[in-house]
């Protein structure tokens, strides 16, 4: 018997559901699916490390169970399949320090990893799984994307240096958009806010296969190691392993992407940074999700695309607008109209000097827009994308 059940959390609206390409705020199940090539000789040793992962990650909020199968026509090739409660306590833990240090044994002896994430929409079984079905929520429907995978990185530069990082990244060649018969890298966007860099990539395709074929282009590696002086965070990228720590910070994964039903060739591509009070990142997405859901509706908003970005209490919304943001609503450019929540989920209002405390007029809230905007240092679009 198939089986759904309603979501924990409030739903989207059937009618921006048709626009949703993607959201971890539904409150529905995720399964998570990690392909893993072993090495050769090293499955005792992967065995191990798994057991010590395992019995730690029971403990982790949201956490429901976990399966490890082993290929039965490749030894060398493992599949750990695991259940959460919700996406948000899963992408809380993946993008922890805890996590680095939790999969850290795992490393020397795996070949390869690929990790997938997948919100349950239906569940086949007998009595015992309704059952359990009911206690554990389903998606509601399934979603229409738009055939794009949207990513940021995120990482920081030594203050003083960001017209020297802001130079060397804006003065590269543009890598070959074309990865292979199937993916394609369709748009790279690069913003700087103080001494934050955040580059949002659109890709067609496969997005581990894009990434991997940026960072092994010649133009893109120079740019790479010319900024390393100036990184807050030390890394090698002649060394797998600190290449692969570095990144793995640095990844600022989408949480949510609307697009409106009109469409507009010249709309204006920015980013705004959100800065969260310590702890309320994911909450303040969660909020950004559910006003730009509205607002895509609202035949007056000049937002036409928006993609939050969340890692921690690092909160980046990248926007499409009409018409530029010094000519629009504020109150639908910024996305948080309420002036408690702005109070209780940003410093906002500790850093605008004569902000007002309360009911924030148009004037306040375009001192909040120009808070938050980030600086464009480059937008790219392949041809055709």
């Amino acid at each position: 018997m198939t089986t759904t059940s309603v979501p924990a959390s409030s739903p989207l609206s059937p009618q921006g559901a048709q626009r949703v390409s993607q959201s971890v705020f539904d409150g529905s199940r995720l399964r998570v699916v990690l392909l893993v090539d072993v090495h050769d000789g090293a499955q005792r040793q992967f065995l191990e490390a798994y057991e010590q992962l395992c019995n730690q990650v029971a403990s982790v909020p949201g956490h429901v169970s976990d399966q490890l199968c082993q290929s039965i026509e490749n030894p060398s090739q493992w599949l750990i399949t695991s259940e959460w409660e919700s996406a948000p306590p899963f992408l809380t833990w993946v993008n922890s320090e805890e996590h680095v240090r939790m999969v850290e044994p795992l490393h020397s002896c795996v070949r390869d990893t690929r990790s997938l994430r997948f919100h349950v929409v239906r569940e086949t079984g007998g009595p015992a799984a309704d059952a359990r079905a009911g206690e554990r929520s389903l998606q509601a429907s399934p979603r229409i994307g738009d055939g794009l995978i949207r990513h940021a990185l995120t990482f920081t530069v030594k203050p003083g240096k960001e017209a020297t990082v802001a130079k060397i990244l804006s003065d590269y060649a543009s890598p070959q958009p074309q990865v292979d018969d199937t993916t394609r890298l369709c748009r790279t966007s690069l913003f700087m806010h103080g001494n934050r860099v955040v580059r949002a990539i659109e890709v067609r395709g496969d997005l581990l296969a894009a990434l991997r074929h940026v960072a092994r282009q010649p133009e893109v590696r120079a740019v790479e190691e010319a900024i390393n002086p100036y990184l807050e965070q030390d890394r090698d990228l002649n060394d797998p392993e600190s290449a692969r720590v570095f990144f793995t910070r640095a990844a600022l994964p989408a949480v949510h992407h609307v697009t409106a039903e009109q469409d507009d060739p010249a709309a204006e591509r920015h980013a705004l940074h959100y800065p969260a009070r310590p702890g309320r990142g994911l909450r303040l997405a969660e909020l950004l999700a559910q006003r730009d859901e509205a607002a895509a509706g609202d035949p007056r908003s000049p937002v036409l695309r928006s993609t939050i970005f969340q890692r921690d209490d690092v909160v980046v919304r990248l926007v499409d607008v009409r018409g530029g943001l010094d000519a629009g609503d504020p109150e639908l450019l910024l996305g948080l109209p309420d002036p408690e929540q702005v109070a209780e989920l940003t410093t906002f209002l500790d850093d605008a000097t004569g902000a007002a405390a309360s009911a924030p007029g148009e004037g306040d809230l375009r001192r909040l827009l120009k808070l938050a905007r980030m600086e464009l240092v480059t937008d790219r679009r392949s041809p055709d994308a």
